[in-house]
């Protein structure tokens, strides 16, 4: 008797059938309980190995670097030490673990130590970037003058950088203006009308993201103002940081809206709606914290260009608030413009502009978050109002109905009468 066969009651085997299943024999009440594996992702022995491992690397390489080997310098040490660290902890995790549970540790631990790598770059850049610029961050005209009549030997109590804090948000706001409208419009083109030319549209954008800037520039610069004559000005910038922002917004959008899920886009078409009715109110206010993303990401790309201003915007150190005429200067450039000079004044004033960027950054950031955070279907308060207002309105209107009924019976019956 096979075990598929249950027409007939009697012991089931473990001898199988041709194409049947074979079950295990039961468990005797008496008999062994079954061994349970232990979930628990971090064992002692776990934070042992790493504990052993990360000391045996640092000890092993700080005996090469200054007793065998005649190499010196902080990133040589770093990496080495982090070799050896997982060459250690792989050799330690295989005393008492098999071969898939050593790959799946050490894969583990790889991960894990490269994120806190680059955790600790990104925190060594910004603290060494607000430290540079402490002397010259305190200032109140740091922030309210330019650099009209401040030399690179005057002290940091005269000269700022409002002339680049205006200077990048109008080359910034010009490139949304373009970026946005084109660059979402290309996107909903290449996830709702699929063909052959959106295939191309979509590997030029490929293409394009990784375009080096100093081209945007050079690009702008041959046509706006070489063959069309026009002079450098914060709008040439706007249109070059243009040239880098669109491909950058066009693939992360058309990434986020192909994740929009086609039972919604089937319901709306159920219901009646057109294809651009069903994109307007059902695919992009689904995408639309995605889309908020991919136009952030463009947004920190373009915000820090500096090839492509000096080229197409020039430098100046006055305040120029109109795009269209005379040079006009970013918060990059001037960054580049300051630490390049000898004087520790204007080397302080470049780290101070780098860090007031960084907080520029972050405010636009946390600005698109709060726009364009909210999940689909969820309303702000002043929504959330006029639907409760909306709901009262029609609750009166049903009550009003409901006490008219009796009068309006009467009424009917009057008439039939």
């Amino acid at each position: 008797m096979t075990a598929l066969d249950t027409r007939n009651p009697g012991p089931v085997t473990d001898t199988p059938s041709p194409g049947g299943t074979t079950l295990p024999p039961p468990v005797s009440p008496g008999g062994p309980e079954e061994t349970r594996r232990n979930l628990v992702m971090l064992r002692t022995s776990d934070v042992f190995a790493l504990l052993g491992a990360m000391s045996a690397a640092l000890a092993i390489t700080f005996l090469l670097f200054t007793q065998l080997l005649p190499i010196d310098g902080g990133i040589g040490f770093v990496i080495i030490a982090y070799v050896l660290f997982l060459v250690i902890y792989a050799l330690l995790v295989s005393l008492d673990e098999d071969g898939p549970a050593v790959r799946d540790k050490v894969a583990a631990v790889a991960v894990h130590g490269i994120a806190v790598l680059l955790g600790m770059a990104l925190v060594f850049v910004v603290v060494y970037t607000i430290a540079r610029g402490l002397e010259a961050l305190p200032n109140l005209n740091f922030y309210t003058e330019d650099m009209r009549s401040t030399g690179p030997l005057d002290p940091l109590t005269q000269g700022g950088i409002v002339h680049g804090l205006v200077g990048t948000l109008i080359m910034i706001s010009i490139a949304l203006a373009i970026t946005i409208p084109l660059g979402v419009t290309c996107a909903v083109f290449l996830t709702e009308i699929p063909g052959r030319f959106s295939r191309l549209v979509r590997t030029i954008c490929e293409a394009m993201t990784a375009l080096p800037s100093i081209v945007a520039g050079l690009f702008i610069y041959a046509t706006w103002i070489t063959m069309l004559g026009f002079d450098q000005s914060g709008f040439a910038a706007g249109l070059a940081i243009t040239v880098m922002m669109l491909p950058i917004v066009i693939r992360a959008a058309d990434v986020v809206l192909r994740l929009v899920p086609g039972t919604l886009k089937e319901a709306s078409y159920a219901a009646g709606a057109g294809q651009w009715r069903t994109v307007w109110h059902v695919t992009l206010p689904t995408a639309r914290s995605g889309l908020m993303t991919s136009l952030i990401l463009g947004t920190a790309r373009g915000i820090g260009e500096t090839s492509p201003v000096l080229l197409t915007a020039g430098f100046t150190t006055a305040m120029n608030t109109d795009p269209f005429n005379e040079p006009m200067v970013s918060m990059p450039l001037l960054v580049f413009d300051s630490v390049k000079n000898p004087q520790p004044e204007m080397i302080a004033r470049g780290f101070g502009t780098a860090a007031a960027l960084m907080v520029l950054v972050l405010v636009l950031f946390a600005v698109g978050r709060a726009i364009g955070g909210r999940g689909p279907g969820q309303l702000t308060r002043r929504q959330q109002h006029r639907r409760v207002l909306a709901s009262r309105r029609d609750a009166e209107r049903f009550r009003a109905l409901e006490a008219a009924r009796p009068q309006l019976a009467t009424n009917e019956e009057g008439k039939s009468q």
